[in-house]
């Protein structure tokens, strides 16, 4: 029994890792259907940054800021200083983004020399706990707490607050987000700032786990990509699910079946893959229509042709109406509609010229 917990609990933690990596390639992918491959990249360099920042002051929570910061930094550099003229083009970002892995890589080996990095564990999670014949560190309880904690703010940002709200209008039609006064292109922005500062958060806390050295941004890349397509893409509660759920296949496949344990994780992807394609929380979308019009909405256009989509159109007022699939829109006497997912903040738009 004892070995069956210990076990458990570090698949349960391994899982909550695996989510934190996931959460910001999720967030992305969500809401921008972009996916950055430099995202394990920005993990390994926010976490070399964090352990310096550990070196130099002793303090854990201040490396746990810096490594934070300065995936966040990274992150609002990539997004505005080169995605933003990429949306719409998939290919040309995915190739940008892995010769961003290779620059970062070698950043990383010209600072520290490529040598691994010991993450560091804060002193008051140093100790562990006995059961039984098992010892498990205090360290491992914390990150499956910490995780749990992170996915519900997440989900209640996302899903219960005005921000959130904001997120989900703009990820399902950026031109009608506009008729509310959303600035489309700042809330993309922020949101992939906010996923690379989860990555480089992740680096300090599950550094500990996955170990931290120069090749480590494949590695995370690979899981990450994993944790996305079984969970879904936009669903925290699905990357919640397929980080747990590929944490206790690789736990318990190491313990009880070593010859497939390299493979069983793999074999978790396909049946998944083949059963919901969109993964387990995810839903059906037209990724070229999403790319095309965040493309338009980063040029200010719409597929109208308007600025920031229908802001400053008079004769638009906005009704929302939050039972409803669909709503519709009258301006100058002419009827418009439009369709959106169950779930969007925007639910009507009924209105009067």
């Amino acid at each position: 029994m004892a070995t069956f917990f210990s076990i458990l609990v570090l698949g349960l933690s391994y899982g909550l890792v695996l989510f934190l990596l996931a959460t910001g390639m999720t967030l992305t992918m969500g809401l921008l259907r972009v996916v950055n491959m430099s995202h394990g990249a920005i993990y390994m360099f926010a976490g070399y940054c964090g352990v310096w920042a550990y070196q130099m002051t002793g303090n854990w929570f201040v490396a746990l800021l810096v490594g934070t910061a300065v995936g966040g930094l990274l992150g609002l550099l990539l997004e505005k200083g080169f995605l933003t003229h990429l949306y719409g083009s998939p290919t040309k970002q995915v190739l940008l983004t892995i010769g961003w892995i290779n620059i970062i890589q070698n950043i990383t080996q010209w600072i520290w020399g490529g040598y691994p990095a010991s993450v560091p564990v804060p002193s008051f999670l140093s100790g562990s706990v006995d059961f039984g014949t098992v010892t498990i560190p205090y360290f491992r309880f914390f990150v499956i707490g910490f995780g749990v904690v992170l996915a519900a703010l997440i989900w209640y940002l996302q899903e219960r607050t005005k921000v959130g709200a904001v997120v989900r209008a703009g990820m399902d039609n950026g031109e009608i987000s506009g008729t509310l006064g959303i600035n489309s292109k700042l809330t993309f922005t922020l949101v992939f700032v906010l996923g690379s500062a989860i990555a480089g958060m992740a680096s300090m806390i599950g550094g500990v786990i996955t170990g931290l050295d120069n090749s480590t941004s494949w590695s995370i890349l690979l899981n990450s990509i994993i944790v996305l397509v079984i969970g879904g893409s936009g669903s925290i509660p699905g990357a919640l699910i397929g980080g747990v759920l590929i944490g206790l296949v690789d736990a318990f496949g190491k313990a009880y079946f070593p010859q497939l344990a390299s493979f069983l994780v793999y074999i978790v992807l396909i049946i998944i893959l083949i059963i919901r394609p969109q993964g387990l929380m995810g839903r059906k979308m037209d990724i070229d229509a999403v790319s095309d019009n965040y493309a338009q909405i980063s040029k200010g256009k719409s597929a109208g042709g308007e600025k920031e989509g229908f802001r400053g159109i008079q004769g638009f007022s906005v009704q929302h109406h939050r039972d409803s699939a669909c709503h519709s829109a009258v301006h100058n006497g002419q009827l418009y509609n439009r369709n959106f997912y169950k779930g969007s903040y925007i639910r009507g738009v009924c209105c009067q010229p």
